[in-house]
């Protein structure tokens, strides 16, 4: 039977079990899970949050990863500015990136969600709003949240990975895991 391991990945920690970067390392996903034969399916950014999803199978790994299968992913984002209904329009339609025009996303502004806190924290800005997003994609390109957000005109300040399908962060701290049914 796979294993499937749920894990809240903390800001600033790399989505990859080593890191030969020299002169300084950096945090990775050792620092948290001692787990032999699972492996990350996916990405998440390390200046990102929240769930990220490690198996022992091959096949499961792909079908979670591959945009083929087309696994909603959503996402907690935090952006600067307050963007209106038309603002975010553009999301919902699809956005031309540099890497060619997105499938439509689901979003929505939402109220703060009661999120953990962040180290280092977001800065805060007083003379600059800033505004939650939910948003959904099927897809996963490289940086892909933050990278249409930009498009609109609103830069994300934090990401946080809430959900990959039926499967969410809800209930883990920073660098908490479980392990779930696949």
């Amino acid at each position: 039977m796979a294993r499937l391991i749920l894990f809240n990945k903390p800001y600033d920690v790399l989505s990859q079990f080593t890191d030969e970067r020299a002169p300084v390392r950096r945090a990775t996903l050792s620092q948290f899970l001692q787990i032999p034969g699972v492996y990350p399916a996916g990405r998440l950014d390390k200046d990102s949050e929240g769930l990220l999803l490690l198996t022992d199978n091959g096949k499961l790994q792909a079908r979670i990863s591959s945009p083929r299968f087309k696994l909603p992913k959503s996402y907690m984002v935090q952006v600067e500015g307050s963007p209106s209904e038309e603002d975010i329009a553009p999301l919902r339609r699809g956005i031309a990136l540099k890497d060619g025009t997105t499938k439509p996303a689901t979003v929505r502004v939402v109220d703060p969600p009661a999120l953990w806190e962040r180290v280092p924290p977001i800065r805060h800005r007083k003379s600059v709003p800033d505004t939650w997003l939910s948003i959904t994609i099927a897809e996963g390109r490289n940086r892909q949240v933050r990278r249409m957000t930009a498009a609109i005109g609103y830069p994300t300040l934090r990401l946080v990975r809430w959900s990959i399908g039926d499967w969410t962060v809800d209930g883990l701290a920073p660098g908490e895991w479980r392990e779930t049914n696949a």
